[in-house]
């Protein structure tokens, strides 16, 4: 679950400021810069999350992490390229973007679970999530270290396999290798009723 969206709202600030003031104090790190911009964009940018992910939870996180951007990335801020207006949404389409993408990451590996179980007792019905996700971790907690870490860092944080070869200074090779070996165990194991075999 994403940070609360209270955490980063930033207080009340006096005075409406110019977009060139806005990016001189953002970029000295002036904190009520940011308050300011918050306060004047982070409307927009949770109407246009919410429109595009359904759903008021996402759209609050996204909105944090697109003020966290605007914070961090302030040096890349150029007038003359557009207006900060712009630059926020280009920053806030992005970032629901990897929204998406995380969403779509950490609904394969359930499916693919449920596949294999399905497979496993074509009769059961199981309307108990909780224990298939039981039954998922537990198999995942028998694959070898690295493929344990890919699949780990792919379905819970939401990490790409390049991002995962720079975290773990792995070859791009190797990370897809892992992945690719991680989920055939995982759905053997699943189908099977057999632990997973520790090979690397």
């Amino acid at each position: 679950m994403g940070p609360q969206h209270s955490a980063v709202r930033p207080g009340p600030v006096a005075g409406p400021r110019t977009d060139e003031e806005l990016a001189r104090g953002l970029a000295a790190g002036d904190e009520e810069c940011l308050a300011a911009v918050y306060h004047r964009w982070s409307a927009l940018v949770h109407t246009l999350a919410w429109r595009s992910l359904g759903d008021v939870k996402e759209a609050e996180d996204v909105t944090q992490q697109v003020f966290l951007g605007v914070w961090r990335g302030r040096l890349g801020f150029r007038p003359e390229r557009g207006t900060m207006g712009g630059w926020i949404v280009g920053i806030t389409r992005r970032t629901i973007a990897d929204a998406l993408s995380a969403r779509t990451r950490r609904l394969h590996l359930v499916a693919a679970a449920g596949a294999a179980l399905h497979v496993a007792d074509p009769a059961a019905h199981r309307p108990d999530a909780a224990l298939d996700r039981v039954l998922v971790l537990s198999e995942l907690a028998r694959l070898p270290a690295p493929q344990q870490r890919v699949l780990r860092l792919t379905y819970y944080e939401d990490l790409t396999q390049t991002q995962i070869a720079r975290r773990t200074g792995w070859p791009l090779g190797t990370v897809k290798s892992h992945a690719r070996r991680g989920l055939h165990q995982l759905r053997r194991s699943l189908r099977q009723g057999e632990p997973a075999d520790h090979y690397t």
